[in-house]
């Protein structure tokens, strides 16, 4: 009997996860992430698969992140038909997110057709729609950590606490072959230790195989007890100025951190009294989420919860659904923080922000979070002096914060400290998840330290065992 592994998705880049698990009986996907990128490459790589979809027995969903969750309605309307196993966290926020992510393609189409035409290119069709993704949510399975789950004959997966979002899941297949297990644990994303709202990562024992992130593998995160006084720094210059605060954030995990600590800092009256808002319907609803799954979070914010203590700010933070209050917003010229999506600054109501204030010195641009190769929050980031949105050029005259502090990604030293913990049973680890110059020198790291690494290249099948 065969088990092999083919690494498909989020190989040598950070967007995207997705790969197969084949035996002599089974098929399985780890993950189906949505690829972001350039558009031409969005819709050349989200619409190839590892294996024939019909052919697939199940998807096992580590979170709901895009780039792990986003192509899922993709799948299903190709012909993936077995069912999509995951954290009960995980199932209720897709609920949100998949219709979300149809819509918001549904939107930015429009908007860029309306060019096309003006230009006499030829029009686009988004990947999938709203209608298409909630389609694809009756295919969802919720189950709770440590729950053993039958997912074919000879695979059974357990998932466990990652730390990285609400509902994140390491997940570890036990796999049948003749008469041994083969375990292989599936780390990606992996959380930090301490980080706000959640629990710590949980660490399965007796691995085989490990495939673990190197988002940042190269990188030593700020410590997270840093980010709250850095946030009200940067908030208190821009207020100086009379600038905005725009903070691109995703909307799922970062904007409640965001959130839980700017609701700190007026609390504690460290920054002046201005308008804060969270111009996001999808941000606005997994709050909602997060607000009653007080199992998933950890026992300082569930405490708030409980006792009623609103750590999310609902009675300071203006959290806007509709696309006319959020448009207000352009035609005021108040210092403000506006929090938005996407994280990526690649669709949502981030562009319509960043387009209308960028431009303006005395505005900030405040970004929090990993940005991939090729999109515009990479752009900004780089503080390339003039940035495409819609199509149209921009001066970037803003400033622009770089927070690393807010990551919710295991740095270099936990991912080692990760490996490590995992036991000696590991007998090779691969490193996805990561643009080169992170993954490399944690592959060399991991070798200098005796352990037996690979770097896959998209497309790499490999045999197991």
């Amino acid at each position: 009997m065969s088990i092999k592994v083919k690494f498909w998705g989020g190989v040598q880049t950070v967007t995207g996860s997705n790969h197969l698990i084949r035996t002599d009986h089974s098929q399985i996907l780890l993950d189906g992430g949505l690829f972001q990128g350039r558009r031409k490459d969005f819709y050349d790589i989200n619409t190839k698969f590892p294996a024939p979809l019909s052919e697939i027995n199940s998807l096992i969903l580590s979170h709901a992140h895009i780039d792990h969750s986003g192509n899922i309605p993709t799948l299903i309307k190709k012909g993936l038909k077995g069912p999509i196993h995951t954290t009960t966290a995980t199932a209720e926020l897709c609920r949100f997110m998949l219709p979300d992510s149809g819509h918001i393609q549904e939107e930015d189409i429009k908007f860029v057709n309306k060019l096309n035409r003006r230009k006499k290119r030829p029009l686009r069709q988004p990947l999938y729609t709203k209608e298409d993704a909630i389609r694809s949510l009756d295919s969802f399975r919720g189950h709770h950590y440590h729950q053993p789950i039958k997912v074919t004959d000879d695979i059974t997966a357990t998932l466990y606490d990652a730390g990285h979002v609400l509902g994140s899941a390491v997940t570890v297949l036990d796999i049948q072959n003749r008469n041994r297990k083969i375990r292989l644990a599936y780390a990606v994303d992996l959380g930090r230790k301490k980080l706000p709202l959640l629990k710590d990562p949980e660490i399965p024992t007796k691995i085989d195989y490990l495939i673990i992130e190197s988002t940042y593998g190269n990188r030593e995160h700020e410590e997270i007890t840093n980010a709250k006084g850095k946030l009200g720094e940067v908030i208190n210059r821009t207020a100086r100025r009379g600038g905005k605060v725009i903070i691109p954030s995703f909307a799922f995990e970062r904007t409640q951190e965001i959130a839980y600590f700017i609701n700190e800092l007026q609390q504690e009256k460290k920054i002046p009294s201005m308008p804060i808002y969270v111009d996001s319907p999808l941000a606005t609803n997994i709050t909602s989420v997060f607000r009653h799954s007080l199992d998933y979070l950890d026992e300082t914010t569930r405490q708030k919860i409980e006792n009623d203590q609103d750590p999310f700010g609902y009675n300071r933070i203006n959290y806007l659904r509709s696309s006319q209050e959020s448009k207000k917003l352009n035609d005021d010229h108040r210092p403000m923080i506006i929090i938005s999506a996407s994280g990526m600054c690649e669709g949502g109501r981030i562009l319509h922000h960043l387009r209308n204030n960028i431009e303006n010195k005395n505005n900030t641009v405040m970004i929090v979070g990993y940005m991939a190769q090729n999109t515009l929050g990479k752009r900004i980031v780089e503080r390339q002096p003039v940035v495409k949105i819609f199509g149209q050029e921009h001066k970037l005259k803003a400033e622009v914060v770089k927070m690393n502090a807010f990551s919710a990604h295991a740095d270099k030293n936990e991912l080692m400290a990760y490996v490590k913990q995992c036991g000696r049973t590991v007998k090779r680890v691969f490193l996805v998840h990561g643009d080169e110059n992170q993954s490399d020198p944690l592959f060399r790291e991991l070798i200098a330290r005796g352990h037996k690494a690979h770097q896959p290249k998209k497309g790499e099948e490999i045999t197991l065992g």
